[in-house]
């Protein structure tokens, strides 16, 4: 004899074969062609309706939407910008490298270095790695704040696809007013 058990949504929990498994006696009993569609079709959702076995469509998968914009996040985070016409990577390497660059400007006013840029080598100043490193900074924050204002619409119900493609800093450059 076999038998299905069923949680108390009325979806397939088990499969259970007398002689090989305790049945409760919450289990309803079913026949061998029903029980090999149950343990073979894995296409669908079992269910108990009206006191019969059926097999209803699997809903569709719900996006992890706030993993779907942190990727978004991370990609724009890494496009660039463009400061005093020097186009300057944004990756999270690039962005520790120009964050010890800046501390070394701010504690040596006459720092100078070869600085490397997706155009090749410029030699740079102190002043000119601060601002690099301020507008660096403010992408990578426009980026988090904008992957904060589209979680905060998850959350709000309001979110919707197309929502993703907007809205996100490009790599121009910046105000040089916010920067200060």
């Amino acid at each position: 004899m076999k038998y299905a058990l069923f949680d108390e949504s009325c979806k397939l929990e088990t499969c259970l074969i007398e002689g090989v498994h305790q049945i409760p006696a919450s289990a309803i009993k079913i026949d061998d062609s029903l029980f090999l569609k149950i343990t073979q079709e894995t296409d669908g959702i079992w269910r108990l309706v009206d006191g019969e076995v059926v097999k209803g469509e699997r809903p569709a998968p719900v996006p992890d939407y706030a993993q779907l914009v942190a990727v978004e996040r991370y990609k724009r985070e890494a496009t660039g910008v463009i400061v005093d016409g020097l186009q300057i990577e944004t990756t999270r390497d690039s962005q520790a490298l120009i964050a010890s660059t800046g501390l070394s400007a701010v504690l040596d006013p006459e720092y100078r270095c070869n600085f490397k840029t997706v155009g090749g080598f410029v030699e740079i100043g102190a002043a000119q790695i601060i601002t690099i490193a301020k507008a660096v900074r403010a992408h990578v924050q426009a980026c988090f704040d904008r992957e904060l204002t589209l979680l905060r619409a998850i959350e709000a119900g309001e979110y919707h696809d197309d929502m993703l493609s907007q809205g996100w800093p490009d790599s121009s450059p910046p105000d040089p007013t916010e920067l200060q």
